[in-house]
């Protein structure tokens, strides 16, 4: 393998799908990672799929590993996902959809297989502006966990592996974050967003990740062409 390799997390959204794109163009051969958690609804995992296919990434691997055991989560367990709250209460606390210890999981796979790859370069498509309230979606977070995974791998200790975590969304707002992916080529109408779509996964509109990701092409002036898709736009 002469090209630098990474490991990209992809959940097929739109931030993750930026990343991957961001990942591309900095001429990393891209190894994307995705997880079926217990999550309710499967078209995260078909959008993940199209956009890796799209993006031409060296492998794709889905990883099941089922959160819904444990619950805790209003996308791992039978608890309502909220609708139309306003940005305030957006603002504060931690969501009932925040899925517990979730990036920390995601994240050790992605260290395991980074450092079978031979690899030191992990991307996350984490954000700490529009990110909802969640605890491991900070910087603070990312700069321990990197710390901590130097110290936690066989390549690390024989010093072969100096690990990175990327996380270019961190300080972005997701209009600028769609704008960059725009420049880079994404098409957002194969992503998903919603944390409640319908079946052939079209977007609630009302979830909180929904209403992010509208106020992100509202305030670029674009219409969003995964409503177009589905003609709500």
């Amino acid at each position: 393998m002469s090209e630098r390799q990474a490991v990209v997390l992809l959940s097929g959204g739109l931030d993750s799908s930026t990343v991957l794109a961001i990942a591309k163009s900095e001429g990393f051969a891209c190894n994307a990672l995705s997880f079926r958690y217990g999550q309710r609804h499967k078209v995260e995992l078909d959008r993940a799929r199209e956009v890796a296919e799209r993006l031409g990434v060296a492998r794709h691997v889905i990883v099941d590993c089922d959160l819904r055991q444990f619950g805790g989560s209003a996308l791992t367990s039978g608890i309502d996902v909220p609708k139309a709250r306003s940005a305030a209460d957006m603002s504060q606390g931690i969501p009932i959809t925040y899925v517990p210890a979730r990036n920390t999981i995601f994240l050790s796979f992605a260290l395991a297989w980074a450092e079978t790859l031979g690899s030191s370069d992990i991307f996350v498509g984490v954000n700490a502006l529009d990110y909802s309230g969640y605890p491991d979606c900070r910087p603070e977070y990312i700069r321990a966990y990197e710390q901590m995974a130097n110290l936690a791998t066989k390549a690390g200790v024989e010093g072969m592996q100096n690990l990175k975590i990327h996380s270019p969304l961190i300080n972005l707002t997701k209009a600028q974050i769609i704008k960059l992916g725009l420049d880079l080529g994404v098409d957002y109408a194969i992503t998903s967003s919603c944390y409640d779509p319908g079946p052939e996964g079209a977007p609630c509109g009302a979830c909180d990740s929904c209403q992010l990701r509208a106020k992100g092409f509202a305030d670029i002036g674009a219409a969003d062409p995964l409503l177009v898709k589905f003609g709500r736009a």
